[in-house]
């Protein structure tokens, strides 16, 4: 069995070319809307909802067939042709370039997967099943959105915050992390998901740094 690194990568700003037009190629680039990344679909064809991102310039479409060439400049490339020459023939470009590349149906040719993703705001739940299917992937993602609700993306900008100004005020690294471990088992997440949390004011924040500090 393969083994894959789990890693998130940065994708502002950095060109993302998906070779192929059709429902696999749509899900490969709404995994990467919002991100930032430079999207351009090469295809002769291609499904009506990446036809309307190409209407909101939210990806670039080149109106034809996949030639060699195409990748120069890219960060990742996503081969999602339903021909398997065309496939291996990107996958043979993008290795000569240096460039990650993901072949459809192919993961053992394939420099990565793009796994199941679960978005809760700050919070990203991925899921690989190392080949098992999608529909399996699927279904775990799915068990794992009742398990982290819509609560958690308040919770996390909530620490997220507190952490900022955790770390400008408090100089020692040491209490650092024992106000953020005391914030974490402090019961706010449990406050939101029974909606009786109340957003602190700065007032409050410094009191319970303060009051913190000094057990």
């Amino acid at each position: 069995m393969q083994h894959f690194v789990p890693i998130s990568l940065n994708c502002k700003n950095k060109i993302c070319c998906i070779v192929g037009g059709g429902r696999v190629a749509e899900r490969k680039v709404k995994g990467l809307i919002g991100s930032g990344a430079c999207i351009t679909v090469i295809s002769p064809n291609i499904t009506p909802d990446l036809q309307l991102l190409a209407d909101h310039k939210q990806l670039h479409w080149v109106n034809r067939v996949y030639r060699e060439g195409d990748l120069q400049g890219a960060f990742l490339v996503y081969a999602t042709t339903n021909q398997r020459e065309v496939n291996n023939a990107v996958a043979h470009e993008a290795r000569q370039r240096g460039i990650l590349v993901n072949v459809t149906d192919q993961s053992e040719v394939a420099d990565f997967i793009t796994p199941g993703i679960l978005r809760r705001g700050r919070l990203t739940i991925s899921v690989s099943t190392a080949g098992a299917g999608p529909a399996v992937t699927a279904d775990i993602t799915s068990a794992l959105e009742a398990l982290f609700g819509s609560e958690y993306e308040p919770y996390l900008d909530f620490m997220y915050e507190m952490r900022q100004i955790i770390k400008r005020t408090v100089s020692s690294p040491q209490q650092r992390a024992k106000l953020l471990r005391r914030l974490a088992s402090s019961g706010i997440l449990d406050q939101i998901r029974r909606h009786e949390f109340t957003a602190w004011t700065e007032k409050e924040i410094y009191q319970w740094i303060a009051q913190n500090q000094e057990e």
